[in-house]
């Protein structure tokens, strides 16, 4: 990051999980034509894939990246892996679906599985005409030691931004990913994806999906642990609807979520002194750059 900018508050308000369900999508197209929503992610797997694509082709200026998805965690709201679940693959569990936990995945999946099947939903995004402008993970599932540095390689061989923090420590939804003793894995990645220069998050904040609060006070306290640097917010909003029967018991955590956000009385304060910022500038600026060192060597 460049010097100068390093003592402001870089903000990027991203929704996770776009895609899943209508009311995920509805909710990323009302923020981002509010300018409160800054980015968001797409699971190709999900039901509802195809309505993100038809809505960047009707608003092309969306920011839309890939919800990397290796993992299917909603008791019977599921989804399959898009490449073959062969037995070896390891990706699916006996009915074909991706594994519920991220302990499975990482117990179960082959290396050159995953790779395969990351490279297959990105394909299979561009293919619909989604406008990728980075990569991130669904569930925190690739920044486990098996897969980090597949999830930099791939990133890297699409030039596209990845979500990664220089440390566990900074990134919240660690809290899925079990033992992370092994730091070495991670280390190598955010090397190579900082040569290549892609930009990092200082730190990944994350829905609060346990509050001892109210919801005003929970967020209130989520975004006061903003610092000077690049913070990403990987949020969840959700317009009522089919998440009450998909997701019960934490539906309204979303929901919430998403009727907090519209309110500006509530987030103009909390977002007064951050720069905004969407994830396609990060690509395209990586992008030129590319361009501008091959110019110089021809």
């Amino acid at each position: 990051m460049p010097a100068q900018q390093a003592a402001v508050k870089q903000v990027v308000v991203h929704e996770d999980d776009l895609g899943m369900c209508h009311g995920a999508n509805a909710a990323f197209l009302d923020l981002s034509q509010r300018g409160v929503c800054t980015s968001g992610s797409v699971m190709v797997p999900c039901p509802w894939f195809l309505e993100m694509a038809d809505m960047q082709a009707k608003h092309p200026e969306l920011d839309i990246g890939v919800h990397l998805t290796l993992n299917a965690e909603k008791s019977f709201y599921r989804w399959r892996p898009l490449t073959k679940a062969t037995r070896a693959a390891g990706l699916a569990d006996a009915d074909g679906y991706c594994w519920k936990t991220v302990g499975e995945l990482r117990r179960r999946a082959a290396p050159e599985a995953v790779e395969a099947e990351l490279r297959a939903q990105i394909d299979t995004a561009l293919a619909a005409g989604i406008d990728v402008t980075h990569i991130d993970s669904h569930m925190g599932a690739l920044l486990c030691p098996e897969f980090v540095e597949t999830y930099a390689k791939v990133a890297l061989d699409y030039q596209l931004p990845v979500l990664l923090t220089r440390s566990y420590a900074d990134y919240d939804p660690r809290h899925n990913l079990g033992d992370l003793s092994d730091t070495a894995p991670l280390g190598r990645a955010v090397a190579k994806v900082e040569a290549a220069g892609i930009a990092l998050a200082d730190q990944v904040l994350e829905t609060p999906w346990v509050r001892q609060d109210t919801a005003q006070a929970a967020y209130a306290e989520l975004m006061a642990r903003m610092k000077p640097g690049l913070n990403f917010l990987a949020l969840h909003f959700n317009a009522p609807g089919e998440i009450e029967v998909i997701e019960p018991g934490s539906a309204h955590i979303r929901t919430e979520e998403f009727a907090l956000f519209q309110d500006n009385n509530f987030t103009g304060p909390l977002l007064a002194d951050c720069a905004l910022l969407g994830m396609r500038a990060f690509r395209d600026a990586l992008r030129a750059e590319k361009r501008k060192q091959a110019a110089t060597r021809h």
